[in-house]
């Protein structure tokens, strides 16, 4: 099931889709807009958790799914940073 979520979006958690995917879509429309750009982290898990309502293990699922699809890297002890947009697997 593929739904639309834009950068603005709210996690619905009693929608269709799982609150990992639902964060995983706005944090992807987030880098589309250039919230954060490339070379820059985006926010801590520690932020995303507090700004979404979702447990850390949520949040960390969200972005181990995005480093999946090639939208996302993650740099140990130095943050989760954004891969340049033309390079996306647009298939996910």
């Amino acid at each position: 099931m593929h739904m639309e979520f834009g950068p603005d979006d709210t996690i619905d958690h009693e929608g269709p889709l799982t609150p990992y995917r639902q964060l995983a879509a706005i944090i992807r429309a987030r880098l589309e807009r250039g919230d954060w750009p490339t070379g820059r982290p985006i926010a801590s898990e520690t932020q995303l958790t507090q700004e979404y309502g979702l447990a850390r293990t949520t949040v960390r699922r969200s972005i181990k799914l995005l480093v999946d699809e090639g939208v996302l890297f993650v740099v140990p002890h130095r943050g989760t940073y954004p891969v340049d947009s033309t390079q996306w697997d647009r298939e996910n």
